[in-house]
Order: C-alpha cells, then structure tokens, then sequence
C-alpha cells in the first residue's frame, strides 16, 4: 500500500492536500497544549488501530485543524450584522468576500477551508476503517461515533461553502489506484453526500458518550450538530444541474418526502437534546444577566459556567494552535497589556439599534468601545475605553479583556465555538413551525426561553406560520452575531437576498435619519472609563446617555479648542451626565459624540482632547476603511459614505442572486482545485 502513494508523486492533484499529518496526541486537560503534540505518518496506522488506547489518541488528533482559520475569519461577516473593516478595498480578501465580491481565478475562494476540509476527511476515513476492524465494544462505538460525526462536519463546511463537492468515503491507501476517480473525483451531488452522513450519525449518535469533556462530541453535541445538518440538508441552497451545468436557482431539493423526512430528523434530533436534560441556557448569576456570565466566562474558560449551554467547542490553547479566529472580532488595542491588536470586522449600527429595548444580548454582541491611551509614548500611560460611533460598533462576544492572559500578545485563549442550546432550541422551533403548519406550543416556548433569558420575555411569539418563521430569523441574528454561522444560516432559510436588500435600505434610512431611523440621537455623551488593563476585566460598556434635550445638545456642541476652557467645559458635561440619571463624582470626566460622523472628526477629536485624551484624533486600532468616515449622509456632504452606497464598492456590492451564494474553486494557480483536479468542474457563472 505504501509503494501506491510513493508512486504517484502526483498527489497534489488529489483532493487533500499534498502532505497530510495525523496528531499522534496525548490525553490532557486543555491546560496544556490539546493539539500541539508529536505528528504520525499514515504508514503507522496499522499499530495505531491495534488497541483502543492508542485509537483513542488518534480520534482525538482528528479534530486538529478542523476549523482553519478562514473559515471564519473570511465567512465569518457579509451576514449583515458582521462587517469586514479592513484597510483597504482593492484586493482585500476580507473586504471581498464580506461583500460578495469573488471570482475562481483570485486567492478569494477559501482554497484553505477546501485542502484542510479534505485533509480532515481523509484523517477521519483512516480512523472509521482502522476502528472497524476492531471488536465491538462501547468504547470502540463511540470512537467510531465520533469520527464519523467529525467527518459530517467536515462535509457539512464543505457543502456550505461550494455546493456539490467530491466524496471520498474510503483511506486513500484503499482506494483503487487504477481507477482515475481516485486521483481527480468529480463532484458528487450534495444531497448524496448529505443522506450519506446523516444515515451514519443516525446510525452511531446514540453510542457517544453522555458525559465528558464539551471538547469531544458526546451524545448531546452529536445530535445538535446532527439537527443542524439535516436543516442544512433540507433547506435551500443554489443548486444546478451537474451534467449539464446550466445555471442555478435557490431551491431546496426536488424530493419533497425527503425534505419532510430531514425536518423529522431534525425535530427528533433537537427534541433529544432538549429531553436529555442535561443542558439549560445559562441564567443571570454575579451580577451578569445570563447571556453575558455565559460569554465571560467561556473566555475566561470557566467551562463549568458555560459547558451547561456550550455543547461543543474546539480546544486551541497553547503555542501553536492558539486560535486565530478571535484575534479579528475583538474591540482593538494600540498596545499596554493586550499589545497592539488590530480589530478587522465591525457591527453595522442597524444591527446594533435592531435590539428592544431591555435586550441584555446588545451590549455583549456589540462594544460601542475600543482600548486606547490617553498619554502618548509616556511611561505613566492611562489606558481607557475610548467610546465610539456608529462606524466602529465592534465585536464583543471574545473581547480581549474577558479573555485569559495569552502566551504572547498574537495570540488568544479562546477555544472555537460550534454549538450552544441556544442553537437547539431555536432549531426546535423551527422544526416544529415547519412541520405542523404553524408554530406548536413546544415551538413557541422554544423560542420564548430563548427571549426570557435575553429579558424580552414580554415580546410574545407570533401565531402564524410565516411571522414565526420571520421571527426565528431575526431571533438568530440577535442570539448569534459573531459566531460565524449567520451568513450560511440565511442562505439555507433561503433570506439572504431579502436580508441583504433590506440592511442595505436600512443602512441608507439610518445614513438620512428617516423611516425608522428618524429620531435617532445624535450625539452620545461618553464618562470617560478606565480600562483595567487585566485579563478577566468585566467590563461590559462605557457608561452613556444619548442627547435628545435641544439644550444640553447646544451645550455639548460648544466644544473649547483650548485648554482654558476645558475645566468649565466638563462642570457643564457632569451637570448634563447627572441630569440624564448617570452617577457622577466630582473628578469624573466626560465627552460628547456625534455618532453619525467619523470617529475622527473634527468635532469628536476635540471633544476627546478636552476629556483629557492627548492627541484625540488619534485613530485607533481598528481597520481603517470604516471607521475613519461617517455613517451619516448630511456629515458626508450630502451624499451616502462609500462604504454604504459607493461607486462600486458599497455594501454587499459583489452580491448576485443565483451565484454568490456559493463560492468558485480557485483555479490560478497549482494548489488550487480546479488546476489540480482536472475533473472538477466549475460553479456555473465563474
């Protein structure tokens, strides 16, 4: 066997990439690097599946890698609650896809969440054949549970992000070697590969484990993400003809019964996890409502806090698997404690003003805050919360200070999140809409502990089947912003063109300050906040009041350009502060925003230097094709920012319904899967 893959030296043309390792890992606590351990070559297989000690090792090598960093970082916006705040637009990779700007022949297609997809299958084929030649026993079903789960998921990314994408079922290594599907595989329909997994989490989930730790998939993860596949499998997704290539539609499979059959799985699926009582949304404790005490404390990974609600998560902490993916959606540094760390996605302000009031969940999705210094160079500096405008609302699930402290200052101790209840629960609801023709009271008290615990119980369900349908879409986006699986949600439930165009709409009513967005304050009045520069800060927001008095606005609108006036200046912001119900000390100081300019306006820079920010119009650490313009179109001279409605490059430019649902396979150059494979074929319209 081994002589096959020696011979053909051609394997870059294979569907994995070239040289693949197999985590030979110890058994640890996530104290100590889960994933960093000694690699294997296939050629040690044999030994490895001799025992259930050693296969056991080998399992758990197989979730390493198995979210590249990409994945999230580059699909993890464009859903229109997450932006790409990048420096620059022209060949940005983040900007681009964010906006749906993509074509086969640049580096924009995820080549890396395609070669790691495949790499990972090919690990979890070698596992389920060496575990199959063992001798039944519980612990050898589980194993074999598990990966086959592990390989679902990978195939589930893969769908989510290409469509129809090769299947490969067998190790490499027992492949016929004559038989040229081997080397180049077509593609094969989604909705085989989709039946294929399914039938084998059916088959296995129920011989996972029901305890352990949340870093493996145990029975209740299982079914979470078994629920979730089968949605996926059911749902809508842009489809066309694989022999003749004709272009797509959004459409959802052409089998009616099966799409009713995965709906039933689905139910079944969540219902069991809902049933097995052993997980529960985490409620208000230590002073936090319970959406921010779950968020804190899986940064501060106190799992025994969150594990009742994060069913599963993927271990990286340690040196060389530390995860990347929360470096970028984060509130940004220019240095102190946390180093210098550029935060590279922003929330668009219609999705942070969305929230009802009373919705504990805004101030964690969203920090209207990012970490700035007040003192130049000096070695004194003081560190604060600077306050921000509607252009650089910023990420707040894995901000920096909730975190723990990182080996270094590139790094983050944030394991990756899959699957919360939450998730089950709205993923129940929506079962149960669909398949009774109308939300069940099972359906409406699914989505209603999803509310209460956000403090909107008071903001009953809707009856009818549409609006309730409706109402899980927005539930989604208010329960999940910035944990990357929005965008493909949408498409699935077949809402993102009709989201795209109305956050648009919605962008433009906000930038003119009509519709919904008419009385909008604005100008916010900031306390200026210390930051603590300490891992495990709690700090949620910088205490604020927006202005609606026409007085105190024309007092704030009085800025002094000179430090004489400044002492004078802050007695009449603590008299406004104190008005509007804030505590305020004698010392405490304040600044004024106008929320619809740029961060770096005129008005806003000076209003910071006379709160004691030296150097006001200093920019922060934050992307800079956002939050150095406006948001509104009075502040832009008339006209809508081009960030919102530009000559080419406003929101979701790139967006065309019937192809960017999907992205192309790269095909510039060698590693990329249309140059390497020459059988695959290419999305219809690239």
């Amino acid at each position: 066997m081994k002589n096959i893959i020696n011979k053909h030296t051609l394997i870059k043309g294979l569907i994995i990439i070239p040289s693949f390792f197999i985590a030979s890992l110890s058994v640890t606590s996530c104290s100590e690097d889960f994933l960093d351990q000694p690699s294997t070559n296939t050629s040690d297989t044999e030994s490895v599946f001799q025992s259930l000690e050693t296969a056991d090792i080998y399992v758990q090598g197989c979730y390493r890698g198995i979210v590249p960093t990409e994945m999230y970082y580059q699909l993890g916006a464009g859903d229109t609650v997450v932006h790409s705040a990048e420096d620059g637009t022209t060949n940005n990779s983040k900007y681009n896809i964010c906006n749906y700007f993509y074509d086969a022949k640049t580096p924009y297609t995820l080549t890396g969440v395609y070669s790691v997809m495949y790499a990972s299958i090919e690990r979890t084929n070698i596992a389920i054949s060496g575990l199959s030649k063992l001798p039944e026993s519980t612990k050898r079903n589980a194993l074999l549970a598990e990966v086959k789960a592990l390989r679902a998921f990978c195939y589930y990314n893969l769908i989510r992000v290409y469509g129809d994408v090769p299947a490969v079922w067998v190790p490499l290594v027992e492949a016929d070697p004559n038989d040229p599907n081997t080397l180049y595989p077509k593609r094969s329909s989604r909705d085989g590969i989709y039946d294929r997994i399914i039938a084998d989490m059916q088959e296995t989930v129920n011989d996972l484990p029901t305890t352990g730790t949340t870093e493996r998939l145990k029975k209740a993860s299982g079914n979470a993400l078994l629920a979730r596949i089968a949605l996926y499998a059911a749902g809508y997704s842009l489809r066309w003809d694989l022999n003749t290539g004709a272009a797509g539609t959004m459409s959802r499979r052409p089998d009616n019964a099966r799409v009713q059959q995965l709906y039933q799985i689905a139910d079944a699926a969540a219902a069991a996890v809902i049933n097995g009582g052993t997980n529960t949304l985490v409620q208000a404790q230590g002073g936090k409502s319970g959406f921010e005490a779950m968020w804190f404390n899986f940064c501060q990974r106190k799992y025994g806090v969150s594990d009742p609600e994060m069913l599963w998560h993927i271990a990286e902490y340690g040196p060389n698997t530390n995860s990347a993916f929360g470096v970028y959606a984060m509130e940004g540094s220019r240095g102190g404690t946390y180093g210098s760390r550029k935060a590279l996605q922003f929330i668009l302000p219609t999705y942070y003003l969305s929230f009802r009031p009373g919705d504990t969940r805004r101030d964690v999705s969203c920090t209207s805050y990012s970490v700035y210094f007040l003192n130049t160079g000096a070695a004194t500096d003081t560190w604060v919360n600077a306050g921000t405008t509607f252009s650089c609302i910023l990420p707040g699930k894995f901000r920096m200070g909730w975190g723990v402290a990182p080996q270094s200052a590139s790094e983050r101790n944030l394991n990756i999140p899959i699957i919360r209840y939450a998730d089950v629960l709205l993923m129940y609801a929506e079962t149960q809409n669909y398949l009774n023709g109308g939300p069940t009271a099972a359906a409406s008290a699914a989505l209603m502990q999803v509310r209460t615990r956000a403090g909107i119980g008071s903001f009953a369900a809707p009856s009818g089947q549409q609006a309730f349908d409706d109402a899980l879409v927005q539930e989604r986006k208010w329960e999940f912003a910035g944990e990357f699986n929005l965008r493909t949600d949408l498409i699935r439930m077949n809402r993102i063109a009709s989201e795209i165009n109305a956050t648009k709409q919605a962008m433009k009513n906000l930038s003119n300050r009509t519709g919904l967005y008419a009385s909008t304050p604005i100008y916010r009045l900031y306390k200026l906040q210390k930051n603590a520069q300490i891992y495990g800060d709690p700090i949620l927001q910088v205490p604020y009041v927006d202005l609606t008095n026409p007085a105190q606005i024309a007092a704030v609108q009085a800025v002094p350009t000179t430090a004489a006036g400044y002492a004078a200046y802050q007695t009449t912001l603590r008299g406004i502060a104190t008005a509007n119900g804030l505590t305020v000390a004698n010392d405490d100081k304040f600044y004024p925003t106008n929320m619809f300019q740029a961060y770096t306006s005129t008005f806003n820079g000076n209003a910071r230097k006379a709160a004691g920010f030296v150097g006001g119009f200093n920019q922060l650490q934050i992307g800079a094709i956002i939050y150095t313009k406006p948001t509104g179109a009075f502040e832009n001279g008339g006209v809508y920012p081009d960030w919102i409605e530009g000559n080419g490059d406003g929101l979701f430019y790139g967006f065309v319904p019937n192809k960017t649902e999907l992205l192309p396979f790269a095909s510039a150059s060698a590693g990329h899967p249309m140059i390497d494979n020459p059988n695959l074929t290419q999305l219809p319209g690239y």
